[in-house]
């Protein structure tokens, strides 16, 4: 996997950049494995004030995991992609030498029914002191398509600000944009097979759609920030403990 200059430029152009075959099949595998048990370890034990958040919303005919939060200090395998040569030389390319994991999810979106998440900025919910020092490196765990929920950007929003977000009644960790600022901003899909990496910058509008399809679409992001870099005025708690120096 080769980050050129060119391929800089259109990140720096629209806020996004995908980039197919970053990691193997066997790294892959390793991680749907174990996402997959600890998944259900983690579900089996869940209070019920924590499902509301971590629970899929959308209408599938049993109760999954929509996400869980910070695989990369929790699972071994997750840890080994955030590790991995070319994608660490990726995340450089795009935010500058010396990066770090401060925060990263794991993606469920089940068959059937895995539900939407609404357009939101990630420097929202993160509050950087450096708007530009962060990039999320959203990993395929399987084909993303326009039938299971990829991902859809607003080309070009990263060059602009980062806008108030609400939360709809009763869901307070649900920040999203207004619909009225969305009315300006078209969105395109960014399908991306499984083993290739979503880039995408903080400012940057995104989305995805309910999984109407008979296949998993399960993915993890690895949100990286250069070494000068901290979520400064977040607009949720994270643990700043967590963050793992990867180069």
């Amino acid at each position: 996997m080769v980050i050129d200059a060119h391929r800089v430029a259109l990140y720096r152009q629209f806020g996004h950049l995908t980039v197919p075959g970053v990691f193997g099949a066997a790294a892959i595998d390793a991680v749907v494995d174990d996402i997959q048990r600890w998944g259900e370890a983690q579900l089996a034990g869940m209070p019920p004030a924590q499902r509301a958040w971590y629970v899929d919303g959308g209408v599938t005919a049993r109760t999954v995991l929509r996400k869980l939060d910070n695989p990369h200090h929790h699972r071994e395998a997750v840890r080994a992609l955030a590790f991995h040569p070319p994608l660490v030389v990726a995340v450089e390319a795009l935010i500058g030498p010396g990066v770090s994991v401060y925060f990263s999810q794991v993606f469920f979106k089940p068959p059937e029914g895995g539900g939407p998440k609404p357009a939101h900025q990630d420097n929202f919910y993160f509050g950087p002191n450096d708007e530009e020092g962060v990039v999320t490196a959203w990993i395929a765990l399987d084909d993303a398509t326009l039938e299971n929920g990829c991902l859809y950007y607003g080309d070009g929003s990263n060059l602009g600000p980062v806008y108030p977000h609400f939360a709809p009644p009763g869901e307070p960790f649900n920040l999203q944009l207004p619909a009225e600022l969305l009315a300006r901003q078209p969105m395109s899909p960014a399908p991306v097979r499984r083993g290739g990496v979503s880039f995408h910058h903080g400012n940057t509008f995104h989305q995805s759609g309910p999984n109407v399809s008979s296949h998993w679409r399960r993915a993890v992001a690895l949100h990286f920030v250069n070494h000068g870099t901290r979520f400064e005025h977040p607009a949720l708690p994270y643990d700043h403990a967590l963050r793992l120096k990867v180069s």
